[in-house]
């Protein structure tokens, strides 16, 4: 009982002890002085300020500001901020800092604007037609104008200025899903030609922006999700079928540059998107399967390592990608057929290149429209540009079609790029189609000439008499006449093979070259079986009626003749018809040496090494004063 009265009194004195900034509590039966709440020390002789924004991190949270006060502290809303409760809270009190959607106000950046929220704060881009005063971003009072692209008429000087101008103005964005997300509100709606090439410019600048995502606490799938979702967003503004009209007004030749660069920077983009998907495994990559709608894709291959993998689907460009007119001398194409895009346009790529080796590719891509595989012909080919000057073409080295029918093509390739079908009618075009026949009739009235020429010199060297006046009438029949029986006869059972996809020529086909390639043959064997006879008889008749002159001399002036008339009777042809035949390089070059020169042979042998020539050329010149020779 006395301790109980005594105990008050002993408790008041311990606490007398204790700080201004301290309470006296009672602990396990005994008092002590602790400091009050944001104090820190002994209770009795200091208890100093504990500064809450210093020694807890991050205690307000993102988005917040932490100010210290005597034993406290309160927070508030980082610019750009609000707060869901009061003004200056805690954070044990459930407050929350939300972003301030400036965009709210339509004033806040002007006329002619966009105003586009961020996290934390806003920034302003001009509507399409119009540019920033400052060529900065249009607020604190400066409005946009309207742009010179509407006066733009295409010429490189305007297309340089604004293609400079619009990445100009979008320099000040250094992340690439802001830069990305103007791109893409720029490219909605309408666009003008100018703002096709610009944004593809800008679309090609902010590659180099994205880089694998060097930050331990974001979700680098999450955010290479969102991005790629983005940048496909805005590929998809640029191509959409309604901006076709914007791309079929640009210059073909500035269309294609652009279109390439184009699709060279969506291989780039994606590749450098891709690295942000990891795995924590290795895997040994036999076999790539993937499937886009209708088109399959098998890349087969036996290296391994770690590689990034893009297939891309392009849905709508195949008009874009004409078959250019500028191609190589030798190929023929371009003068026998019209090729068309016949499929939508895929491509597969890897990086680095040097650590995947492909042995080959196989793709079975789905034709836009049925077709006839007698009428028409598909070609599989890949879009061959150079990046510097992105300049592209179709192009078949290293694809071979390996199966085809009505609704689709497989091919086959020993490289990676942008891949696609090419149709052609199957047959040459009318134009090309009637060169043909004018040079299956023209060649062989040609040789049907030749065959005359044989026979009229059989006839004289025979000594046959005829009637020349009748003779020559059905010289002049044959000669033009029984060609012309062959092409119409030729024509009326097989017209389509006239012209092929390499040439204005017959084709091979249905063994139709025959119907030229038969009545050669038949004239060379007439002529060589004539120039057997002739050859015989001269060298008879020399021995014969002149027999002063040498057998050897007899030979030479024989052989002489027989050069020649090889050339006059289409002997040389032998080579053209093996040619068809093996298409050995041998007789290619042979029968082009001979008959370019044929002309030239016949001058040589008939004129030039004639005696009578000689004799008679040197009488003229000896006829002529020395001052009248030249």
């Amino acid at each position: 009982w006395l301790s109980i009265l005594l105990g008050p009194g002993k408790f008041s004195e311990v606490c007398k002890k204790c700080h201004k900034d301290a309470k006296c509590e009672n602990k396990n039966g005994s008092e002590k002085c602790l400091c009050n709440l944001g104090y820190t020390g002994d209770g009795i002789k200091f208890c100093a300020d504990d500064d809450e924004c210093q020694n807890v991190t991050d205690i307000c949270g993102k988005n917040a500001n932490c100010t210290n006060t005597l034993g406290s502290y309160f927070c508030t809303c980082n610019p750009g901020f609000k707060s869901t409760g009061l003004s200056s809270f805690q954070t044990n009190d459930g407050t929350l800092c939300e972003d301030i959607d400036e965009c709210k106000n339509e004033k806040v950046c002007g006329p002619f604007s966009h105003c586009h929220n961020t996290n934390g704060s806003y920034y302003c881009s001009c509507q399409r037609g119009y540019d920033p005063v400052s060529e900065t971003k249009p607020k604190d009072g400066r409005f946009c104008i309207e742009s010179p692209k509407k006066n733009c008429h295409l010429n490189d000087t305007c297309i340089s200025k604004i293609v400079n101008k619009t990445i100009g103005s979008m320099t000040n964005i250094t992340k690439p899903l802001p830069l990305l997300e103007e791109i893409r509100k720029q490219t909605s709606g309408e666009l003008s030609p100018v703002d096709v090439i610009s944004y593809v410019e800008a679309l090609s600048h902010s590659v180099t922006l994205l880089n694998p995502v060097d930050d331990t606490s974001t979700n680098m799938e999450a955010l290479a999700n969102e991005t790629i979702t983005e940048f496909i967003s805005t590929v998809n503004n640029l191509v959409e079928k309604d901006e076709m009209n914007a791309w079929y007004k640009i210059k073909t030749e500035d269309r294609e540059r652009t279109i390439t660069k184009l699709l060279h920077t969506v291989e780039e983009a994606t590749l450098s998107i891709s690295k942000n998907y990891k795995t924590s495994t290795e895997v040994e990559i036999w076999y790539v399967h993937a499937s886009m709608d209708h088109n399959l894709i098998n890349v087969l291959s036996s290296s391994t390592g770690n590689v990034s993998i893009v297939f891309l689907h392009y849905n709508g460009i195949s008009n874009l990608l004409k078959h250019s007119n500028d191609r190589p001398v030798m190929d023929y194409e371009q003068f026998a057929e019209d090729f068309t895009v016949a499929s939508q346009v895929i491509a597969v790529a890897l990086k680095p290149a040097n650590i995947y080796k492909v042995e080959h590719i196989t793709f079975s891509l789905k034709h836009s429209q049925p077709v006839d595989s007698e009428a028409h012909v598909t070609k599989c080919a890949f879009w061959e540009y150079s990046p510097p000057i992105m300049k592209g073409r179709w192009a078949t080295t290293g694809c071979e079609r390996s199966h085809a029918n009505r609704s689709h093509t497989t091919c086959s390739c020993n490289h990676l790029t942008h891949f696609a079908i090419l149709m052609s009618s199957g047959r040459a075009d009318l134009f090309c189609s009637i060169v043909a026949m004018l040079l299956h009739y023209f060649f062989l009235a040609a040789f049907a000439w030749m065959c005359i020429e044989g026979i009229h010199l059989y006839l004289i060297v025979a000594g046959v008499i005829y009637n020349k006046g009748f003779l020559h009438r059905n010289f002049y029949i044959f000669g033009y006449g029984s060609p012309a029986v062959v092409v119409i006869i030729s024509a009326t059972l097989g017209y389509k093979y006239y012209g092929t996809n390499k040439a204005c020529w017959l084709s091979t086909e249905n063994n139709f070259i025959w119907s030229f390639i038969g009545p050669a043959c038949l004239i060379i064997l007439v002529n060589l079986l004539a120039f057997g006879v002739i050859i015989y008889k001269v060298y008879r008749h020399t021995a014969i009626k002149k027999p002063e002159i040498s057998h050897y001399e007899n030979i030479r002036s024989c052989a002489r003749g027989a050069l020649a008339l090889l050339f006059v009777l289409g002997a040389t042809w032998t080579f053209g018809i093996l040619h068809i035949l093996h298409e050995t390089t041998a007789t290619a070059y042979l029968f082009t040496i001979f008959n370019v020169f044929q002309g030239m042979f016949i001058f040589i042998f008939l004129c030039v090494l004639s005696r009578k020539f000689s004799y008679d050329y040197a009488a003229c010149l000896l006829a002529l004063g020395p001052g009248e020779r030249y």
